[in-house]
């Protein structure tokens, strides 16, 4: 694709990518300052700039503020997806995907919804029902039905999530494959989504897409089978959970080969760790901007898609206080902003990378 970015021109002429190990501290150090503060990153693009969000954090007002700053386009981080849901009993809890639909409407924010079939969440409900197909299917097709009418208005969905295996061998096994097809229940999912909401774009969406060729290539295959099958998938969606040590260029090929079905593109839940790389760095300021690159790629390589592809970039956790990357190793900085609200270095790293220039 035209445009392409080269990550080791993003340092600046500190050095190549592999030799980040060996920069002097004082240059690594300034090569991560945010001098000045990039402008609000939905002002840079056409296209969506999203972020995750739990209803608790829109009491938050530093949060509210870099929200409705820096994004146009909300993805409930959990409390849209079945686990919260869908009750014991079978009633259906929506009282925080409500609050979120609403904070969303009244800042002029778009929601995406995720996920309506995801193969780890199995409610007890589901699970106690007759297992007959006709009788489960019901139930299903009710269920998505339901959901997506009680958010009508929702730019987009993420209808399956997760369907390749850990390994990129296959699909994954699941209540919803057990009951009603390995295929058949993706493909029925699409269908029911597709009658009850003609307008929004449906997502198959997966991740390790970037790090697994194996596995890029088996949700290529997936897609294939489900679009030959007739299922109205509208949309690609990549999550992008990676490291900083991804190796330059692997992301933009990545995009460039998903591109080529046609089809939107939604960077999903990007983050890019600090902790996570196998290659060791030789000081924190080195690692930085190493995670900077791949912020500055990520950027410059949804950028040049055709616009018709660009669906939306989406970060999951504006800070590193709100990431599940963060709770699970609090060194751990993958966000844009810290915890404080202040840009990290990722944060103008993806503005560079969205052309701004200062």
């Amino acid at each position: 694709m035209s445009g392409r970015l080269d990550r080791r021109a993003v340092l600046g002429g500190l050095t190549a990518l592999a030799g980040c190990d060996r920069l002097k501290p004082a240059e690594a150090k300034a090569a991560t300052q945010v001098s000045p503060p990039p402008p609000p990153l939905k002002s840079l693009v056409p296209f969506r700039i999203g972020t995750c969000v739990q209803a608790a954090q829109m009491a938050d007002p530093v949060w509210a503020a870099l929200a409705t700053q820096n994004c146009n386009q909300l993805t409930p981080e959990w409390e849209m997806k079945m686990e919260y849901i869908v009750g014991d009993d079978g009633r259906l809890r929506f009282d925080r995907g409500d609050a979120i639909f609403d904070f969303a409407r009244r800042n002029g924010i778009s929601l995406y919804g995720t996920t309506l079939v995801w193969y780890v969440q199995k409610p007890k409900w589901f699970e106690q029902l007759p297992p007959d197909r006709a009788s489960f299917g019901q139930a299903y097709d009710t269920y998505i039905r339901k959901v997506m009418q009680r958010y009508q208005g929702a730019v987009g969905w993420d209808v399956v999530n997760e369907a390749v295996s850990e390994d990129g061998k296959g699909w994954r096994e699941s209540l919803w494959a057990e009951r009603l097809g390995d295929l058949d229940h993706m493909v029925r999912a699409f269908k029911v989504a597709r009658e009850t909401d003609p307008e929004t774009v449906l997502f198959l969406n997966d991740y390790n897409l970037e790090n697994m060729p194996e596995k890029l290539d088996t949700f290529q295959k997936l897609l294939d089978r489900l679009l030959s099958a007739g299922a109205p998938v509208g949309g690609i969606g990549t999550q992008c959970h990676i490291a900083a040590d991804l190796a330059p260029g692997v992301y933009t090929k990545t995009l460039e080969t998903l591109a080529r079905f046609g089809l939107p593109i939604h960077v999903s839940e990007l983050d890019v760790s600090l902790v996570r790389s196998e290659k060791k760095f030789a000081s924190p300021e080195a690692r930085r901007v190493a995670q900077s690159a791949v912020f500055t790629e990520a950027a410059h390589a949804f950028s040049a898609l055709p616009m018709a592809q660009q669906f939306a970039f989406t970060l999951w956790g504006l800070r590193d206080s709100d990431s599940w990357l963060h709770s699970e190793n609090a060194q751990d900085s993958p966000s844009a902003f810290d915890a404080e609200g202040q840009a990290n270095p990722a944060a103008g790293a993806l503005a560079k990378g969205f052309g701004w220039k200062g």
